[in-house]
């Protein structure tokens, strides 16, 4: 009697328990595959701290350009507006028209001069100091909200200045001390032009957290500044605050033509170009050089795979005689390859993100243990190590380790699959 019909398909199905437990069999040591196993060992710690390396990485370079963004922009204009044929007289009326622009947060006229400044004693450093009016200067938040002692209450009326936290230890300062500032332009005499030496009491002290700031900083009641800098009645220039700092090339114009009058402009991103364009390049070249960690161990895996199909030839050889397709025999060892890549990458995911949630106390400990400040302030600008973890990078770090590590499985299992039982079993 001839049958009706095909058979029913047997064997195992794609990715099967099966499958599964034959791989698990295979990634666990024995004596004659000890050479495996270790090299199996180094693929999982390659590519476990490969991963923490990108993560932690791309973290801190984040955290870096946001901070410096963030407290750069909060201290200086966005859009910097300075005369051009004669000097900034009607500074007021112009920084009430570029007010009304629609996207400018505030403007704030501005006289700023070196000037060498002295504490009680004979320690003396320069400084920069910015003229400004009261009222702009409570809406400088990263000024305004880190006043560590005294207040700006009555700036204008005080005459007094402020300074930052790091040059008032420098100078050693308090609150009320009198700080002396000195100008190589001073009044003009017949023996000519002779520095200007004046006294000011310390009324605030603030701390941005941007150590240069910190250091040289010292801002002055824009009254104050005209006289002291010869600038009575004008201002030097207007700097500009804007909602968006990334939008000022298309508010540059309407601010300029708010000023009804001779102006030119220059906005934080042509001042800074360079600065934050050095940081982008850094950033790309550490994240290609650290994913070479990740392909380095990629690699062992193909090693490591490929020197256990050799050693498995007669595993592989039974298998198949027993019914084993080459489909289920390439997923097999798909399975052991990938297994490796898959669990160092969530290995080196969760270390990645304990040590950017916990990067402050870590280097903590760091310096106390070598007795060394591994992050100076002084030279990296932050009095703190940043890290600021970006869910978009840390997908884009986690899918390219697990898609190496599948890509290395590829072809050892692709060899295991293709292996002829008779050959394999001639001379067993």
């Amino acid at each position: 009697m001839k049958p009706t019909g095909r058979l029913p398909k047997t064997g195992a199905s794609p990715f099967s328990r099966f499958e599964w437990l034959l791989a698990g069999r295979y990634l666990r040591s024995r004596k004659r595959e000890a050479g495996v196993s270790v090299i199996a060992g180094f693929s999982f710690v390659g590519i476990m701290l490969g991963v923490a390396a990108l993560i932690i990485v791309m973290s801190v370079m984040n955290g870096f350009r946001t901070e410096l963004l963030t407290r750069i922009l909060g201290v200086n204009g966005h859009v910097i507006v300075m005369p051009i044929d004669q000097p900034l007289t009607d500074y007021d009326a112009v920084a009430n028209r570029i007010d009304q622009v629609p996207g400018v947060e505030f403007s704030m006229p501005l006289v700023q001069g070196q000037i060498l400044a002295q504490g009680m004693g004979t320690a003396s450093t320069g400084a920069l100091v910015k003229g400004v009016p009261q009222a702009a200067l409570e809406k400088l938040a990263p000024v305004a909200s880190n006043v560590q002692q005294g207040t700006l209450e009555n700036f204008d009326s005080a005459g007094g200045v402020a300074i930052g936290a790091r040059l008032a230890e420098r100078l050693g300062l308090r609150i009320g001390d009198n700080i002396t500032l000195i100008s190589p332009d001073g009044d003009v005499t017949p023996l000519g032009t002779t520095p200007r030496v004046k006294a000011y009491p310390v009324e605030a002290i603030f701390e941005i957290g941007l150590s240069e700031y910190d250091a040289g900083f010292i801002y002055m009641p824009l009254s104050e500044a005209q006289l002291f800098f010869n600038s009575e009645g004008q201002a030097q220039s207007v700097e500009v605050f804007v909602d968006n700092p990334d939008d000022v090339a298309r508010l540059q114009p309407a601010i300029e033509a708010a000023a009804e009058r001779p102006v030119y402009s220059v906005t934080w991103q042509s001042q800074n170009q360079s600065f934050f364009s050095a940081l982008q390049v850094e950033r790309n070249v550490m994240f290609i050089i650290l994913t070479l960690i990740v392909l380095v161990a990629a690699l062992n895996i193909v090693s490591g795979l490929f020197m256990l199909v050799k050693g498995k030839g007669r595993d592989i050889a039974i298998l198949r005689t027993m019914g084993a397709t080459r489909g289920s025999i390439m997923r097999i060892f798909f399975i052991t390859g990938a297994s490796i890549g898959v669990s160092g990458t969530i290995a080196g995911f969760v270390l990645g993100l304990l040590f950017c949630l916990n990067i402050e106390s870590i280097r903590g400990f760091f310096s106390w243990l070598s007795g060394v400040d591994i992050f100076n302030s002084e030279i990296y600008f932050l009095s703190e190590l940043p890290a600021e973890i970006q869910f978009s990078e840390v997908v884009l770090v986690v899918a390219m380790a697990v898609g190496l590590s599948f890509l290395a499985t590829i072809l050892p299992s692709w060899q295991a699959s293709r292996l002829d039982p008779v050959e394999a079993l001639r001379y067993e």
